[in-house]
């Protein structure tokens, strides 16, 4: 049988600190044939210089302005032909087994549209530390409308070490199936490029989840993620980037949320809702400009809505069941769990 083929797709702005290691662990991954594709939007740190080294082992694309990483991604899925594609991060240094790893795992299940990984904290320098903790291993949404990434801030020691169906994949290293990709892609967008930055994989997962595709968990692909973002973290970020979050929010909502899920949530719902409105007005100004952007795109993202809600091959029961305060995740019983975890060591380079 062939081994299906993988793209890796790699979106950077000002992303200097981190991209040579990142492009160096793809490029060290022991799974012939990978292809590489890098869009940089418009970086002015030196990031160019850098991966213009890599062109020879790449393909490298210059955009002229900054489109977002949603935008840069579709791009770079466009240009891609892997059967399967990588989306990763560049703060994201994977060890050597992890894409062949995922594609053992891609051959579990044929209603698998995503698989991802364990990522693991750690610094820019990428250096192992001493207490090793989880940044992700999928993604869950809880009853207020929240998406957390599993397992994140606890140390690693043992836990998550069985496949298992998860929600989804954060897109720091999320893989997705091409069949998936032309199923849910809507106006020929993977992600929605309205959403900028931030919570663009989370729609994605929720969409996937609505049209009948599953996520596997594979506990034997290993990677280490320089997080920046994550919930606690608001006054470290910019403005630009907090409006699209509480715009992301409330978009991928209209979208994809069902009645039944909605009034089964209403409270806490309702409650965030009310907290993340008075936050905007009290503390955060900027960000009100996220309600005129929704109110002005809202013909077109009822338009979407109704493509995704006519597609819907999940029910009501299975779609409200992962909806939880505490992360939630189904069993997958296969001979992979016997497998020994991937090391979750670095190689330091010089």
């Amino acid at each position: 049988m062939r081994r299906p083929s993988v793209s890796v797709t790699v979106v950077t702005y000002n992303s200097g600190r981190f991209i040579r290691r990142c492009l160096e662990s793809v490029l060290d991954q022991r799974c012939p044939g990978l292809e590489v594709i890098v869009i940089d939007n418009a970086s002015t740190d030196g990031t160019p210089d850098i991966i213009e080294r890599f062109e020879d082992r790449c393909t490298v694309v210059y955009n002229e302005e900054n489109i977002g990483f949603a935008g840069a991604q579709n791009q770079a899925i466009a240009l891609s032909r892997g059967d399967w594609v990588l989306t990763l991060n560049p703060d994201v240094m994977l060890l050597p087994d992890f894409v062949a790893s995922l594609m053992e795992t891609a051959e579990i299940d044929s209603a698998t549209g995503t698989i991802c990984g364990k990522l693991l904290l750690v610094d820019a320098s990428f250096e192992t530390p001493e207490r090793q903790r989880v940044d992700s291993t999928g993604i869950y949404f809880n009853p207020m409308l929240r998406h957390m990434d599993r397992g994140c801030l606890e140390s690693s020691n043992g836990h998550y070490r069985k496949h298992e169906y998860v929600f989804g994949a954060t897109a720091a290293a999320a893989c997705y199936r091409r069949e998936m990709i032309d199923d849910i892609s809507v106006d020929g967008e993977f992600f929605d490029s309205d959403f900028f930055a931030y919570r663009e994989d989370a729609d994605v997962a929720w969409r996937a989840q609505l049209l009948g595709w599953k996520c596997i968990y594979d506990p034997n692909a290993t990677g280490y993620h320089v997080r920046k973002l994550r919930p606690g973290m608001r006054r470290q970020l910019s403005a630009e980037i907090n409006m699209h979050s509480v715009k992301n929010r409330f978009l991928m909502r209209i979208k994809n949320i069902t009645p039944n899920l909605y009034f089964r949530n209403f409270l806490p719902i309702t409650i965030r809702d009310l907290g993340v409105v008075a936050y905007c007005v009290v503390i955060e100004q900027s960000s009100l400009r996220a309600f005129y952007y929704l109110w002005r795109d809202i013909g077109n993202v009822l338009r979407k809505r109704r493509w995704i809600q006519s597609r819907r091959r999940a029910d009501d029961t299975q779609m409200a069941s992962w909806f939880r305060f505490t992360p939630v995740s189904r069993p997958l019983e296969t001979s992979a769990q016997r497998r020994p975890n991937a090391r979750e060591v670095i190689i330091n380079r010089p």
